[in-house]
């Protein structure tokens, strides 16, 4: 009895490997997987492009600032920069990073808006189909409707 009731188990265990194996090799969970692999890789492109080259000009432009290194200390003890704050534990607002982080996003946010404009134009678009209208009391109705759904009024073929 107890081995019948293992091999039950083991043949339910091969069971959901096909239909993992099966929900895995659909196109939408890979495309999707391919998606979240290149979109992590981007976004930390575009951090880097937001860190290293577009803010520091920014910052030489408006006096020498570093915008990662704003920040406001929320405690009486005195220090020089946010890495000296953070590696004493003292309470800060980190604006700055805040900044980095906002332009990050709407830099990415415009690359999506982007890339999701061409697609729509290179896309087919779907031709919709004419629908009828009832004569009587104008509403769209399927082409082969014998009956209004709406008014319920009997149609003749047209």
């Amino acid at each position: 009895m107890v081995y019948n009731s293992n091999v039950n188990k083991f043949k339910g265990g091969i069971l959901m490997i096909q239909e993992f194996k099966q929900f895995i090799a659909r196109g939408n969970v890979l495309d999707m997987a391919v998606g979240i692999i290149i979109g992590a890789a981007f976004g930390k492109i575009v951090t880097s492009f937001v860190n290293d080259i577009l803010m520091p000009p920014i910052g030489l432009l408006l006096g020498k600032v570093d915008f990662s290194n704003l920040f406001i200390n929320l405690s009486d003890s005195q220090v020089a920069t946010l890495a000296e704050a953070k590696s004493f534990g003292i309470p800060v607002i980190a604006y700055g990073s805040f900044l980095n982080a906002v332009i990050d996003f709407l830099i990415v946010a415009f690359a999506i808006f982007m890339l999701i404009k061409q697609v729509n134009r290179i896309m087919p678009k779907k031709e919709e189909t004419p629908k009828r209208t009832c004569p009587y009391c104008k509403s769209e109705i399927a082409d082969d409707a014998v009956k209004c759904p709406h008014c319920t009024s009997n149609l003749t073929a047209e």
